[in-house]
């Protein structure tokens, strides 16, 4: 469905953040790309859903297509009508409009009432405390709600193709689980290929079929998912745990005994 093409990114004319990446997002499968902060991975989503431009960012060379048609520098609004929609890091939800308000602006491109008001339920089905809190003003959800609010509105737009940037970030373990189940069902049931990036690397691996691993604008390394979780270097660098089967503890995190393999 997805196909990013050895694409590098500039910012400002000066900084290089995605130097010559490539990855694949099949239809109906679930990818991630996992990395540390500042690796460039959402600069990676912001290419493909046309959101540089608005950054000063442009992609220097190299190309990304989309069901076989290249969309490099498309409008963001463009970028939705074809059907890819991104939840940005961070719960950007809008504050004064309520839940209901912000859930309808998502199918702003669209023009299907009846099919909008089938989504409408379908989303509150898969997100139950957004139906108590369709008259509350978005800015008042708590952080859960407000994660839940945001994916529910970018399926609104009824996309083929859902990015997601840190859905867990910021929210308790057991909200975490519950997103990332909703995640998955929403997958397995209307077959909407996802593009996750996520610090917390033991879910994105259970939930993805591939992934991929990015340092320094670079991809250092890809495979199926249960390959990765078996890999010295993922299981100790960004599972936390040992060679002796062991977690690391926090205070150990900084001090690694050896150097990555992909770097050496």
């Amino acid at each position: 469905m997805l196909s990013v093409d050895n694409i590098e990114v500039i910012y400002n004319d000066v900084i290089l953040a995605v130097k010559g990446i490539s990855l694949k997002v099949p239809e109906g499968e679930i990818v991630t790309l996992l990395g540390a902060n500042g690796a460039g991975k959402s600069t990676v989503l912001k290419s493909i859903s046309g959101l540089l431009k608005s950054q000063d960012g442009k992609i220097e060379r190299g190309t990304i297509e989309y069901r076989g048609k290249t969309i490099n520098n498309q409008s963001a609004e463009n970028i939705v009508k074809i059907g890819i929609c991104q939840v940005p890091e961070g719960r950007r939800v809008f504050p004064d409009l309520n839940t209901h308000e912000n859930l309808i602006v998502g199918a702003f491109t669209r023009k299907d009432r009846r099919g909008v008001k089938g989504d409408f339920e379908r989303i509150l089905g898969y997100f139950p405390p957004l139906r108590k809190r369709l008259h509350l003003k978005a800015g008042y959800l708590s952080g859960g709600e407000q994660q839940m609010l945001v994916i529910g509105r970018a399926l609104m737009g009824r996309p083929s193709l859902l990015m997601l940037d840190e859905p867990s970030l910021g929210l308790a373990p057991i909200i975490v689980r519950e997103i990332f189940r909703i995640i998955e069902k929403i997958n397995n049931e209307q077959s909407i290929s996802i593009l996750l990036i996520e610090q917390n690397a033991n879910m994105a691996l259970n939930i993805a079929r591939h992934g991929y691993i990015m340092e320094n604008g670079r991809i250092v390394m890809d495979d199926p998912c249960d390959r990765l979780k078996e890999n010295e270097d993922v299981m100790e660098f960004y599972l936390g745990i040992t060679e002796e089967g062991g977690k690391k503890s926090f205070a150990d995190v900084k001090h690694y005994k050896r150097r990555k393999r992909w770097l050496s």
